[in-house]
């Protein structure tokens, strides 16, 4: 059975392959053929746009004396030919209208392909040009388009090609000239190849079969020496993350980033795999949820082709505690001399205890009296009379707060002179190291030195320096010292030798 698919080969006009009739002046195209394979015995050349009978005869009568098929196949694909008309006849001798046939079909100004779609046919191909009844006046359509390699600036690595295509509605396509960097226009024939480095211009026009001339298009574009190979393989890490328990286990989830860079031709491609599975590739960062230990192995490869050795990160999951909604526990109490009634003599001091089974405390704080919540770092010592409350709480590392608690308590003079032999000299002096700051009465009877006590006993000098810290706290709160004088008694402490062997016994143990 003969095939009637279309072949869509571009073919042109040969001569000798087609014998063209003279134009046929009615509205009846008829082609011919014979036992001729390599051409229509018969074809018209052109024709008047619109309704037109198209006649085919392949028979006895045209000539075919072995009852050899043919088709009548109008192109509907190739590039630069109309392709408003579909039309595919079989015909041959012995066929049921004994091998002649029409079909009546509307013609557009243009150019339309034709064709045998018979295998071993190929050559029977020629060209209808149809006018639309007057002077062709409209000139070519015509563009270009710039092809290669290029960098991120838009510059074409060692070459670049420029297609020149045109198309004409009216009397058809005639010539393409183009002109480079200002030399003759020339005819163009294949794409224009341009390999030298540097600024390029590539001006092109079209002329028509009626003489129409198009306006001359222009492209321009650069031409740059490509980079070097690039063959150096991309470098690329990965960081593990998650909250994580004291042994180093992720709590949960642990979230694996891997970042690749590449300084030649830029990072491709970014792919991991997961205990041991198949590299897939890396898109987003790798979230791992199973408890037990994982291993992630990971790669990059460049645009080169450069693959980076392979790399591997190894880390523990482990099922998260249950929720700590507990707060910690709280305790606080006062030491001190007192009297009959229990009142504190001279001082009292305030040590708050906190405890929490779950997170762990994360902060101790307390108030005293009035004053606004501190941090709990140490034992607090109340040395002003009067009666007083410290109120305390504590936070655990989940958030928790525990309820705030209280100690009440009262602190009396311990005579009519606090401080009999009140240490009276015009500065703060701690050892041998004379401060500058005035040693002023505290309101009590006692001054800075006095509080300061450096030769009471203390277990070892860190105890030594806190004390100062914590007799020094409330003299800041009541305008007693600024805060910079503050500092400059707890350095001048912590630079003594208070509290040390040397300042006990005299020697070094």
């Amino acid at each position: 059975m003969v095939s009637r698919a279309l072949v869509s080969v571009l073919l042109f006009v040969a001569a000798g392959l087609v014998a063209p009739s003279p134009a046929v002046a009615a509205a009846v195209l008829t082609w011919t053929a014979d036992d001729d394979i390599t051409r229509y015995k018969s074809a018209p050349a052109q024709a008047e746009a619109g309704a037109v009978t198209i006649v085919f005869e392949n028979s006895a009568a045209t000539g075919n004396a072995t009852g050899m098929p043919h088709t009548l196949t109008f192109d509907t694909t190739t590039p630069g030919y109309n392709h408003d008309v579909s039309l595919n006849i079989l015909a041959g001798p012995f066929d049921t209208n004994n091998g002649r046939h029409e079909a009546t079909v509307t013609l557009t100004p243009g150019r339309y392909r034709y064709f045998c779609a018979i295998p071993g046919h190929g050559q029977m191909a020629g060209e209808l040009v149809v006018t639309g009844g007057g002077p062709d006046t409209t000139a070519p359509t015509v563009g270009a388009e710039v092809a290669g390699e290029r960098n991120t600036a838009g510059d074409y690595l060692g070459r670049a090609t420029v297609t020149v295509a045109a198309s004409d509605e009216g009397s058809g396509v005639d010539t393409i000239e183009h002109q480079l960097d200002g030399g003759g226009f020339v005819p163009y024939t294949n794409p224009i190849e341009v390999g030298a480095v540097g600024d390029h211009v590539v001006r092109y026009r079209a002329t028509d079969r009626a003489g129409n001339v198009s306006e001359t298009g222009t492209v321009s574009f650069r031409i740059v020496e490509p980079p070097q190979q690039d063959t150096t393989p991309p470098t690329v890490t990965a960081q593990v993350s998650g909250s994580r328990d004291p042994s180093g286990a992720y709590l949960g989830t642990a979230t694996v980033t891997i970042s690749a860079t590449d300084a030649g031709s830029g990072v491709s491609e970014v792919e991991y795999s997961l205990d041991g599975g198949a590299f897939v590739a890396y898109a987003a960062p790798l979230v791992v949820n199973g408890a037990g230990a994982h291993m992630v192995h990971f790669r990059a490869t460049d645009a080169a082709g450069n693959r980076s050795a392979e790399q591997m990160v190894g880390f523990t999951v482990v099922v998260p505690p249950a929720e700590d909604t507990t707060p910690p526990q709280t305790s606080a109490s006062v030491a001190g001399e007192r009297d009959a009634t229990g009142a504190y003599l001279g001082r009292a001091t305030v040590t708050v205890v906190a405890s929490d089974a779950g997170s762990g405390v994360a902060a101790v704080e307390y108030a005293l009296d009035a004053e606004a919540w501190m941090i709990y770092r140490m034992p607090v010592v109340v040395s002003a009379t009067g009666s007083h409350t410290l109120r305390y709480r504590a936070t655990d590392a989940a958030g928790n707060i525990a309820s705030e608690r209280t100690v009440a308590f009262t602190v009396v003079p311990t005579g009519a002179d606090p401080c009999p032999a009140s240490d009276t000299r015009a500065t703060v002096i701690i050892g041998s190291e004379d401060t500058g700051v005035p040693n002023v009465d505290t309101g009590n009877g006692c001054t800075v030195n006095d509080l300061i006590a450096e030769h009471a006993p203390y277990p070892d000098h860190g105890t030594f320096v806190r004390h100062v810290e914590a007799v020094t706290e409330p003299l800041v709160a009541a305008g007693t010292l600024t805060r910079r004088q503050q500092g400059v008694i707890v350095r001048a402490a912590a630079r003594s030798d208070v509290g040390t062997h040397i300042h006990r016994h005299g020697v070094a143990q």
